[in-house]
């Protein structure tokens, strides 16, 4: 009885420090895989929205809780001021969800572009959502807060050739962005105020050591 108690002491404490030693490590590594999925994953679409940026909008980025969501905002700077930024939004296409990452300037609540990040859909047709640079062009200059539609259900987006219902998904997409825009957007304000004040204390600072 003696050692079938000191034995389950012994694997109690094993599976302590064994799951104290992972958490460890997810912790550890967390920002890194975070910072590695941003770059490969959803960076090439947040560095074209916001092309020309003076800055890195992968690395100058922060939070906002929206719910029980946390969503990231990618800064873009342009001509001194950080007046542009890019978040993720997502709409259901023919494979599944679409990964959308749209750029918008709070100054005017218009669209400066648009990106998709991830999908399943059918490669040369529905793929080509990610790769026609014509098919989101049509989006940059838009009101922020609309409902978007194909034309074929009575909206004002022309379709990918054979591929409505990705088509669909962006728009779905980009409608639903502009409701996670509408929400948030007076902490967004706030947020770019602060990370304003903070480059510019940081350029000070500089330029004084």
């Amino acid at each position: 009885m003696r050692e079938l108690i000191k034995m389950v002491v012994v694997l109690v404490v094993l599976s302590a420090f064994s799951g104290g030693l992972l958490a460890s490590l997810r912790d550890s590594t967390k920002d890194r895989i975070e910072y590695q999925q941003l770059k490969f994953v959803k960076g090439p679409a947040i560095l074209k929205i916001l092309e020309g940026a003076t800055n890195n909008p992968i690395v100058d980025r922060f939070k906002i809780k929206d719910g029980d969501v946390e969503r990231s905002f990618f800064v873009g700077k342009f001509n001194g001021k950080t007046d542009e930024v890019a978040f993720e939004s997502s709409g259901k296409g023919f494979g599944g969800d679409i990964g959308l990452m749209v750029g918008v300037n709070p100054n005017t609540d218009k669209i400066v572009g648009v990106g998709v990040t991830t999908s399943s859909e059918t490669p040369g047709v529905g793929s080509r959502a990610k790769t026609d640079p014509d098919f989101v062009a049509q989006f940059t200059g838009k009101p922020m807060i609309e409902t978007f539609k194909v034309k074929a259900d009575g909206g004002n987006v022309d379709a990918l050739s054979g591929a409505t219902v990705t088509s669909r998904g962006v728009a779905s997409g980009l409608t639903d962005a502009g409701s996670i825009y509408k929400r948030l957007k007076p902490q967004l304000v706030e947020k770019l105020k602060e990370f304003s004040k903070k480059a510019v204390k940081t350029k000070q600072g500089d330029q004084n050591g």
